[in-house]
């Protein structure tokens, strides 16, 4: 036996790798979450930086949407995996507050660091994190702004007024402008019961040209592209949607046709016009005066589609066709042949209009029908329109949230700076280990008016200073002003600018829950990748 391995190289495969104990599992992991929130975090608040990511498709973002940032980056560390699937979770519950779940996972993770250095074991600060975080969601709740409980979700003004937070952290300056387009496309498409919103019904057509104040909310959809006929307007027509080709179809299976002469060749081509009139003569008989494809249009089809005066839309993108499908509550057909009257979808008007130049089908529903609205971006630059984009979703995700939880709290750090000040006091009182937790927990939150100060260029230790000072004198809705023209500055009743409950609620607590995760694991073992060997960078064969 002599020369076999031993120990855990005897028990895994050859090419493993294998971590444990403090520094060179829990401290790499604290170290490598840290560094990912290092890059989300200066992307934080309304003077957040932009970042430039190019991702594996050589694709180019330039963002400051953390959401957009974790994903593009393509984490391969698994411990900062979690912290990126904690900010993913944060995406798809709520749409909005990745960057502070990354941003406060990371400060938590890096106090844990010198808690650990100091001594103390991950569980005895796990367990103060958890018991600073019950007391943390508890006190949220007293925060609250008053009256913010209630809100008509169908008054426009309302609405924006509230939504006015979320999308100042995103394109500050803009943010009034895009307040009341979200506001005007989620009021449009909120059905009967609210709680039954859907952030797919709002959608997003980007048109280069022009500038932001010329966006505008069309009730129905956009469709970037022409129509394939003469026909470009209609009113009050019934719509058939086929998920096939409207062209002469082949046959299944390969078949062979043996033609003796002229006559016959011609009888041919004319049995073939003959079926394909017959086709666009029972669509126009079932009283449809639209016809959508999701593939091509023969020119055969199409010069019968003109004799009987229907429109015809090509629409190449299933998921558009789905949309149009629910925007007109038409139902797709995948075999060309006449409708039912059921199946048949009704449409206001659809018009060709063009916009900066780029043609489009406008699809127009009166209110009653309307189950789909469409924001118009107007934009100098792509890039430009990405961003505006995520914010319009940003705004779309945090409407959802308010018809579900409308409450609000105090904006610019005001909450995060008073949870901090009473987590301190509590945990002087706390006897434990885990006070030390609580301390470093109530220090961590102040990273959001810190980033927030430094990244409008103030000095972020006078700031905190004076935000700690404004709550102790009990002024609880105290913010970092980034315009520096006071110490401090109450958001809500100067600017109307409020975070919403939900959002803060999910970020800390997922963010907690990850930073937890980490600290539990004390060993990291890797089996050996499968495939081939690896090429080294640069070694071309």
């Amino acid at each position: 036996m002599a020369g076999m391995p031993y120990g855990l190289q005897s028990m895994l495969k050859d090419g493993h790798k294998h971590m444990s104990g403090l520094d060179e599992a829990v401290i790499k992991n604290v170290e490598a979450c840290k560094q990912l929130s290092k890059i989300t975090r200066t992307s934080l608040g309304p003077n957040g930086m932009n970042k430039m990511v190019i991702n594996h498709l050589d694709k180019l973002f330039v963002t400051s949407d953390a959401a957009v940032i974790v994903r593009e980056l393509e984490v391969a560390h698994p411990a900062a995996k979690l912290l990126v699937m904690a900010a993913q979770a944060q995406e798809q519950e709520i749409g909005d507050g990745t960057n502070l779940v990354v941003t406060f996972g990371g400060e938590l993770l890096g106090n844990a660091e010198e808690l650990i250095r100091d001594g103390l074991h991950p569980s005895e600060i796990i367990e103060g994190y958890e018991k600073a975080l019950e007391q943390t969601l508890k006190w949220l709740e007293e925060l609250v702004i008053q009256g913010s409980e209630t809100l008509n979700i169908r008054d426009k003004a309302a609405v924006a007024e509230r939504l006015k937070g979320t999308l100042s952290s995103k394109q500050f300056g803009y943010e009034e402008l895009l307040a009341k387009t979200c506001a005007e496309a989620c009021i449009d498409v909120c059905p009967k019961n609210q709680l039954n919103f859907n952030v797919d019904n709002v959608r997003v057509s980007k048109i280069i040209g022009s500038s932001l104040h010329e966006n505008e909310v069309v009730q129905g959809m956009v469709i970037r592209r022409d129509v394939e006929g003469t026909v470009k307007h209609v009113k009050d027509a019934k719509v058939a949607v086929f998920g096939c080709a409207v062209d002469t179809a082949s046959t299944e299976t390969k078949g062979t046709i043996i033609i003796n002469n002229a006559s016959d060749l011609e009888s041919y081509s004319k049995g073939e016009e003959q079926k394909m009139e017959e086709y666009v003569k029972m669509i126009a008989d079932s009283g449809a005066k639209v016809v959508v494809s999701g593939q091509s249009f023969g020119e055969m089809a199409l010069h019968f589609i003109e004799r009987y005066g229907l429109m015809a839309i090509k629409m190449p993108s299933k998921f558009e066709l789905r949309r149009f499908c629910r925007a007109t509550n038409a139902v797709g057909l995948i075999k060309l042949a006449r409708p039912a009257a059921d199946e048949l979808g009704y449409v206001s008007q659809i018009d060709v209009k063009e916009i900066g130049g780029t043609k489009c089908v406008v699809v127009q529903q009166n209110d009653k029908t309307s189950r789909v609205a469409t924001v118009v971006l107007r934009g100098s630059t792509e890039n430009v329109m990405d961003d505006i984009e995520r914010a319009v979703d940003d705004g779309v995700n945090a409407f959802k949230a308010l018809t579900k939880d409308s409450r609000t709290l105090p904006a610019g750090g005001a909450t995060e700076i008073e949870l901090a000040h009473r987590l301190a006091a509590y945990g002087r009182k706390q006897t434990g280990l885990d006070q030390y937790a609580i301390e470093k927990f109530s220090k961590s939150l102040e990273v959001v008016p810190r980033t927030l100060a430094e990244n409008a260029g103030l000095n972020a230790t006078d700031v905190v200073y004076n935000l700690y000072a404004a709550h102790a004198a009990g002024e609880t809705k105290a913010g970092v002003d980034v315009s520096a023209e006071s110490q401090w500055v109450d958001l809500a009743a100067k600017e109307s600018v409020a975070d919403v409950f939900l959002v803060k609620w999910w970020a800390l607590k997922l963010a907690v829950e990850a930073v937890c995760t980490v600290l539990r694991v004390d060993q990291i073992i890797m089996a050996k990748q499968a495939g081939g060997p690896k090429h080294a960078p640069g070694d071309e064969d």
